[in-house]
């Protein structure tokens, strides 16, 4: 089909989020959850169980916040790395996120030591240093619960234009791609790459078409960029 036709349906399902370019931006410069390091991390390991995101994720990564940022318990990486899991553990049960949190937050407190760089500047140094078709040698692509929506996802946070391969998003693209005549790539790395390329073909970004595909999912009868609409400006 030519890029015409491809262009008129990734339109189509674009303008029913018009906000999502704000949003992105906003990932781009590293600046979730008010810039917090700390936080993107947290919501990295939470998210990586696949439980429902604005219900279950966003309201603990808050709690955590509350009774850990906003406190002065842990502000650095270095922080989280040393905070006692019994505590975190109040807040989110899950040991495996815990772990992957930690363990995500060690290796950027030694990337941070070696180019004597704060928080922000370690996570934007190792995404921008890390590639994708290795991802699995990454020492964060290593990292046991990682996998590579984890890994895409935090790459998305710290700066990089780029996509995850997770369900909701291989449904709608998948969708997108029929609509269009295009074939769905087999494997997720190749999915990936198209998913990069279609976004430049049609004028969008890769993360535009990312956060597209999970806020025109409906919850309790409207669609998630109108449900949520408050919480999205926070995180």
């Amino acid at each position: 089909m030519a890029n015409q036709n491809l262009k008129k349906v990734v339109e189509s399902y674009m303008e029913k989020v018009p906000e999502v370019r704000e949003y992105c931006n906003r990932c781009l410069r590293t600046e979730r959850w008010n810039g917090s390091v700390v936080l993107m991390i947290v919501d990295a390991s939470f998210t990586s169980l696949g439980l429902n995101y604005f219900q279950a994720v966003v309201p603990k990564v808050e709690e955590f916040k509350r009774r850990f940022i906003d406190k002065g318990k842990i502000k650095t990486v270095e922080d989280l790395v040393t905070g006692d899991i019994a505590n975190l553990r109040a807040v989110w049960k899950n040991r495996r996120s815990w772990e992957v949190a930690k363990r995500i937050a060690s290796y950027l407190a030694e990337i941070k030591k070696e180019i004597k760089s704060d928080d922000r500047e370690a996570f934007i140094y190792w995404a921008k240093n890390t590639k994708l078709e290795n991802w699995e040698e990454d020492p964060v692509g290593k990292i046991k619960g990682v996998g590579i929506n984890t890994f895409q996802y935090l790459r998305m946070m710290a700066g990089i234009d780029t996509v995850m391969p997770d369900k909701i998003v291989k449904r709608v693209i998948g969708e997108m791609f029929k609509q269009a005549g295009l074939t769905m790539p087999s494997n997720d790395i190749d999915f990936i790459k198209e998913v990069e390329h279609v976004a430049m073909e049609t004028g969008y970004r890769a993360i535009e078409l990312c956060w597209m595909t999970w806020l025109i999912q409906s919850e309790a009868g409207s669609i998630r960029i109108e449900k949520y609409a408050h919480l999205l400006p926070k995180i």
